[in-house]
């Protein structure tokens, strides 16, 4: 950064950008779309809700690799590196996490979530809703991934979900103002355990965005 010294507020500053490419999909849904179709989302034929959701990926998409990228570059934090190698341990205590919310989803849902979105939204709707999903976990992994960097910079502890709980803070409350009281308070929870995730995985991206896919989706 030019002899700067680079600071947690830049990389909370990353994460505040990946947090800003999700809300993108509000203006989408609530101002731009329902102007151009007529009305709200709740009202769109089959054609424009996969329009919406390619127009959402597209932007998540831009987002997440120019972020990835100005890390590197910019800050220093390259994230393409890989981790050390997952132990038995891990790897068992990722299984338990996305038993755990999968659980937890099937509870809300009152059955297993995969299979009750695919009744609800048919093959082609449910197909396109999971690539949703795909790019939608890329972003709120940045949020956790630069909120954590920031938070050990400035406290110097690494063992701790700090990009977990501004996860939740943030893409997990967000969802109790779209949605519902619980469904935000859901993510807030869930926020913790994807940081937490993040740190039993070594930090290694990779390896993060499978575990917190199958825990988002599951």
């Amino acid at each position: 950064m030019d002899g700067k010294k680079i600071t947690g507020t830049d990389y909370l500053g990353l994460g505040l950008w990946a947090f800003g490419g999700l809300g993108m999909e509000a203006l989408y849904a609530y101002l731009l779309e329902p102007m151009i179709y007529g009305g709200p989302m709740q009202e769109w034929s089959v054609v424009q809700t996969i329009v919406h959701w390619i127009l959402t990926c597209a932007t998540w998409g831009i987002f997440a690799a120019v972020l990835i990228r100005k890390s590197g570059t910019k800050y220093n934090f390259p994230l393409t590196d890989k981790g050390m190698k997952m132990t038995l341990v891990r790897v068992g205590v990722c299984l338990v996490f996305i038993a755990a919310a999968c659980w937890i989803d099937s509870m809300s849902w009152g059955g297993f979530k995969v299979y009750l979105e695919f009744q609800r939204r048919g093959l082609l709707l449910f197909v396109f809703q999971y690539i949703y999903y795909a790019f939608e976990t890329m972003l709120f992994l940045l949020i956790i991934v630069f909120g954590q960097k920031a938070c050990e910079v400035w406290f110097h502890r690494e063992n701790f979900p700090f990009g977990g709980i501004i996860c939740g803070l943030t893409w997990g409350l967000a969802h109790m103002f779209t949605k519902d009281i619980l469904t935000g308070i859901l993510g807030l929870l869930l926020g913790v355990a994807l940081g937490s995730a993040y740190l039993v995985v070594n930090r290694d991206l990779r390896k993060a965005y499978v575990v917190m896919f199958f825990m988002f989706v599951l």
